[in-house]
């Protein structure tokens, strides 16, 4: 027996199209279409998620919306032959939180092709420690492996390195074997970023000097765009390949095809929102294995559902380190 209501982080709009963000009792008979009802537990904020609630970013694309997007959770009503009754799950992207309703709420009503199953060492807070942002930062990394990039190859930068998906990384490259250079503009958090692994800290990375520069990275993987992106492009060696996932900075790449046809440089852009069923299994199951969870333990900060208004607009302002999993 379901409850009439349920507790959730709702956004509304205004006839001026300001966004609101209010906790409301909504009415379980309005949860979305779908075949498979998760009771959640635990959610995460991602940048993504500071733009929705705060409404800077318009990704939200109806009203009343309930943000979030990602959560992990219980099965407690299947149609999908794939997932019963009490099975753990996990759910990242699909336009779930700006297009169909997210995990800052008790329950979801998703389309079973969404979810993967919990890796079974991972526990439902630590999942959400790893959320979208490490998901991201695994397919980041699994791309550079792809396109020929090793430990051996040379220093491998990474941009946005105090932020979700860049801790991520900089503790997977480093767990990995990989020589890492954490680029930040918070200096107070080298010590942070060297213990996740890093090998040295350096600062936030501007425009390039010129289209092509002095040869260092072998590789980079950059949340940040704009100039941080075309500095790390200019600056790749023969080979070399620049991961790119993020916007933080901008969304603008003012560079040259110069790195690309004189030095071969790979611009790989990662999406993991509408990422294949079948990969997603293989970078959950990268991140259950390659991911040291007393790393992943040391960037997160757990709170509660009420929390989230002020924490999307503390993401968005750079002053979150790490991973905010939300305990619903």
């Amino acid at each position: 027996m379901f409850p009439t209501h349920f507790n959730a982080l709702v956004l509304t709009q205004s006839a001026d199209g300001k966004t609101a963000a209010a906790m409301q009792s909504v009415p379980f008979a309005d949860l979305p279409a779908g075949d498979v009802l998760v009771k959640i537990s635990h959610s995460s904020v991602n940048y993504k998620d500071g733009l929705a609630v705060t409404g800077v970013g318009k990704v939200v694309r109806r009203f009343p919306m309930i943000p979030g997007i990602d959560f992990v959770g219980t099965v407690v009503e299947s149609l999908d032959a794939r997932y019963a009754v009490g099975d753990a799950v996990i759910l990242t992207g699909w336009g779930v939180g700006d297009n169909h309703w997210g995990g800052y709420a008790e329950y979801a009503r998703v389309n079973g092709d969404w979810l993967v199953p919990l890796p079974t060492t991972l526990t439902p807070e630590q999942a959400m420690g790893i959320g979208t942002a490490g998901f991201t930062a695994m397919m980041a990394v699994m791309s550079l492996e792809q396109h020929g990039i090793t430990p051996a190859s040379g220093e491998i930068v990474v941009t946005g390195a105090a932020g979700g998906a860049g801790s991520i990384a900089v503790a997977l490259l480093a767990a990995l074997g990989y020589p890492v250079v954490a680029s930040s503009g918070r200096e107070a958090l080298s010590d942070y970023l060297r213990g996740l692994g890093a090998q040295s800290v350096i600062g936030r990375i501007g425009a390039p000097e010129r289209p092509l520069g002095t040869a260092r990275w072998a590789g980079g993987i950059d949340g940040v765009g704009g100039d941080a992106l075309a500095n790390l492009l200019s600056s790749t060696r023969y080979g070399g390949s620049v991961a790119a996932y993020g916007l933080v900075g901008s969304t603008g790449l003012n560079t040259s095809v110069l790195p690309f046809i004189l030095r071969g440089v790979n611009l790989l852009g990662i999406d993991s929102v509408m990422c294949p069923q079948p990969l997603r299994g293989q970078v959950w199951a990268r991140l259950a294995q390659d991911l040291p969870l007393d790393k992943l333990a040391a960037m997160i900060q757990v709170h509660p559902l009420s929390a989230v208004p002020a924490l999307a607009t503390e993401i968005l302002a750079g002053q979150v380190r790490g991973r905010v999993v939300i305990q619903v």
